[in-house]
């Protein structure tokens, strides 16, 4: 049977947010009197939501913070990405023309992020207005990927069982989401991670471009 519904990845799957990131993250650092972070380091640094990014960070400058300044640091974060999530963001060339022709074809789509969902709604309206049918991200109460919870709870709104939905991510935490909730795996090679990490977490399928996720997609 076809898949009848694609949930994707934000940052590193539909959003280029790289130096968006590095953006934010460096300027909320030298608030605090701590010196940047190469953006290309910060493609490890990502993946498990804002919270543990934040510790990432500070040490990887050998910053010891307590949990009250931790929770000012993230304040800080959060302030900056609030005032302009578009700063220095793009979406990957192919995918404005592949994603409005799944959805024309009658294809659920939705997007599930360990990105604070604030930040992850602004995003996805912001690259592709009117595409998604459900877009989430990091929830409080709802724990983030690779935990199932999240996802089941996406597909059921779309009215998809998990054997039909096909996870779309850049990471070993998305292949591990899409295992954990009984749903197919394609990892995409434009993002954040490599190769070798989808594999070695488990990616059914791998596409080099946008062009090649559509052919997954329809082939299944």
């Amino acid at each position: 049977m076809p898949y009848s519904a694609c949930i994707f990845d934000l940052d590193g799957t539909l959003a280029d947010t790289l130096h968006s990131i590095a953006h934010f993250g460096n300027g909320t650092l030298e608030a605090f009197g701590y010196p940047p972070i190469d953006p290309i380091e910060y493609k490890q640094l990502v993946g498990n939501g804002a919270d543990l990014l934040m510790r990432r960070m500070l040490a990887r400058v050998g910053a010891k913070l307590s949990e009250e300044e931790l929770k000012r640091f993230r304040a800080e974060y959060d302030r900056r990405y609030a005032d302009d999530p578009m700063a220095l963001v793009g979406a990957y060339p192919g995918l404005p023309y592949v994603l409005p022709r799944l959805r024309e074809s009658g294809m659920k789509l939705g997007v599930l992020s360990n990105k604070p969902d604030d930040m992850t709604q602004a995003i996805v309206a912001g690259l592709y207005p009117g595409i998604f049918h459900t877009v989430h991200g990091q929830r409080e109460g709802i724990p983030t990927k690779p935990d199932p919870a999240a996802v089941l709870a996406l597909a059921e709104e779309l009215g998809a069982a998990p054997g039909g939905v096909l996870y779309i991510g850049d990471s070993g935490v998305d292949m591990d989401t899409a295992k954990n909730a009984g749903m197919d795996s394609c990892g995409v090679l434009w993002g954040f991670r490599s190769k070798e990490e989808l594999l070695e977490h488990g990616a059914m399928y791998l596409a080099g471009d946008p062009a090649e996720l559509e052919k997954v997609i329809e082939k299944r």
